[in-house]
């Protein structure tokens, strides 16, 4: 089976229970379709570059998968179907990273530094 990380941001109008169910709705799809679901990120609310159906902000979701490629062709057609679910991106990786991924230790990053200042 192929590596894949799944990428989908949720309306912004949703409460973070909403966003954690659409997560299992998908760790569902992949597992009812022999894959796998190795991590599953949740990002948080951002700011987007540029409004997105009447969106100024997002819910980032980050799936890391082991699946075949008609399991990734199921979860980006009811992730093209779900209202909730204003875009989608999957893309094959050689291997998954080690450790939070880099939109999470960005966060790290900051926070180290806010300490360093109060020091």
């Amino acid at each position: 089976m192929a590596l894949y990380e799944h990428i989908f941001l949720a309306r912004q109008d949703l409460s973070q229970a909403q966003v954690d169910a659409l997560a299992e709705g998908a760790t569902r799809i992949v597992e009812e379709q022999q894959g796998k679901i190795v991590r599953t990120e949740t990002w948080g609310l951002k700011q987007l570059a540029y409004k997105i159906e009447k969106n100024r902000k997002a819910h980032f979701v980050m799936l890391s998968l082991d699946a075949p490629g008609a399991t990734v062709a199921e979860l980006e057609r009811q992730a093209s179907i779900n209202e909730d679910i204003i875009r989608y991106l999957t893309i094959r990786v050689d291997a998954h990273e080690d450790g939070p991924s880099v939109m999470m230790r960005k966060g790290d990053r900051s926070r180290r530094r806010e300490r360093e200042d109060e020091i």
